[in-house]
């Protein structure tokens, strides 16, 4: 069964986060009350530059400007609630394709999930969190700290283990990336784990030389299991703004990303290259995160999204 969102408080985390006391856009809403059916221009002008600011991305930003104009001229829009909801609603429908909740095929023992990103994205704390809600389904869980660049990543995943009581395959820093992530498939199915989650390097001298790394470690796990690994996941940072974007670009180019966890929207992270990049690229969604603790990640949904991005700060009782 695909994943299924869990947590009731954390659409309030996340509209809190992405507001933080003021509109998502710095943009007066009811400015876009049309007048005879028509918005002004140059209102529409004003706010497609407030969506590019926010990071959504020209296309983006024009396809949600043009469905305003087009809801004005039905009559669709005589206040400022039908406004917002008409940006709700073009938002959703431009994000509705992207949300697909991951789903473990219980067909695949262990069903491995290679989790990739720069550093500094969160990439093993998600990795971690991804465990510990693996864990609370019933699954049982390995980890492969294959991120063997960095002695830290190392201990973070071994902390990981120790706090959910998961096993974690590792070795010393610098070992060979692939071996570990070839011991750890090995283990995992020797041990009849349901999932196997491969933490990988998000740094090395060249970005061409991270690529090659991934690969391999890819062409590895083929070896042991043909159809391995079942999922790649890209962790982005949603703070970096636009270079989300283009690590999205790189990755997805060289590993065939099959799914994207947006980390950070807690920070000073405006949400909106979540959209530009669902826009572009169309890559499933699986995860969002605000925070650092396991709860502070859920699966990603269209709606719930759309409406916390345009929310007023204020939280639900």
């Amino acid at each position: 069964m695909p994943d299924k969102p869990r947590n009731p408080g954390f659409f309030n985390r996340l509209r809190t986060s992405l507001n933080r006391g003021r509109s998502w856009l710095a943009f007066d809403f009811a400015r876009l009350a049309p007048n005879r059916g028509r918005i002004e221009e140059a209102v529409l002008e004003e706010l497609e530059t407030e969506l590019l600011l926010a990071d959504v991305g020209v296309d983006a930003s024009r396809e949600i400007v043009e469905t305003l104009k087009q809801d004005a001229k039905r009559g669709k829009l005589t206040d400022t609630d039908n406004v917002r909801a008409s940006l709700v609603n073009s938002l959703t429908a431009m994000l509705a394709p992207v949300e697909a909740p991951l789903e473990i095929d219980r067909t695949h023992k262990p069903f491995v999930i290679l989790v990739t990103g720069i550093n500094g994205t969160g990439k093993t704390t998600t990795t971690g969190k991804l465990a510990a809600r693996f864990k609370r389904d019933g699954h049982k869980v390995m980890l492969a700290a294959a991120d063997t660049f960095r002695a830290a990543a190392i201990d973070q995943l071994k902390a990981w283990g120790q706090r959910l009581d998961v096993p974690v395959i590792a070795q010393k820093p610098d070992s060979d990336p692939a071996a570990v992530a070839f011991d750890a498939l090995e283990a995992a199915r020797a041990r009849r784990c349901d999932v196997l989650l491969v933490d990988t390097a998000g740094r090395l001298h060249t970005q061409s030389g991270l690529m090659d790394e991934l690969k391999k470690i890819r062409r590895v796990l083929g070896k042991v299991d043909a159809g391995a690994p079942h999922e790649t996941l890209l962790v982005l940072d949603a703070g970096t703004g636009q270079n989300a974007l283009v690590q999205a670009g790189q990755f997805h180019d060289a590993v065939d990303v099959s799914g994207l966890v947006i980390t950070k929207l807690d920070g000073t992270a405006k949400g909106g290259v979540l959209i530009a990049i669902a826009n572009r690229f169309g890559i499933p969604i699986r995860y969002i995160g605000v925070g650092e603790s396991a709860d502070d990640l859920d699966v990603f949904n269209a709606h719930d999204f759309a409406s916390a991005i345009l929310a007023t700060g204020e939280t639900d009782e």
